[in-house]
C-alpha cells in the first residue's frame, strides 16, 4: 500500500542568534514553560546564542542557528534542518 502525507499548515520560523527578540509568541511561551531552552556560550566575555534545546515526549532535540522551529497543529514543537524544511514545506 502507498500513503501520502496529509497536508498540514504549521507555524514555523528560522531560529537565529536574535530569536529571543524576534521569535513568535508561541515559541517564547515554550521558553517560559521550560519546554525549550536557549543554548548560549560565552565568547570573549559576551554571551552568544548558538542554538536551542527542545524537550518533547520523544526526547531532546537540539537546533542550531539557521534551523527551523515548527509548531504542529497539535501544539507539539519540533525542529527541521533548513535543507529539509524547504523540501517539505512551502510558504503560504
Amino acid at each position: 500500500m502507498k500513503y501520502q502525507r496529509k497536508p498540514a499548515v504549521v507555524e514555523a520560523f528560522r531560529f537565529g542568534a536574535d530569536s529571543e527578540v524576534t521569535a513568535p509568541e508561541w515559541f517564547l511561551k515554550e521558553v517560559q514553560k521550560e519546554n525549550v531552552f536557549i543554548d548560549r556560550c560565552i565568547t570573549d566575555g559576551a554571551a552568544r546564542v548558538y542554538g536551542c534545546t527542545i524537550h518533547s515526549k520523544y526526547g531532546k532535540a537540539r537546533a542550531k542557528v539557521g534551523d527551523y522551529i515548527i509548531r504542529e497543529p497539535s501544539g507539539e514543537i519540533r525542529l527541521s534542518k533548513a535543507e529539509d524544511f524547504s523540501k517539505e514545506y512551502e510558504r503560504i
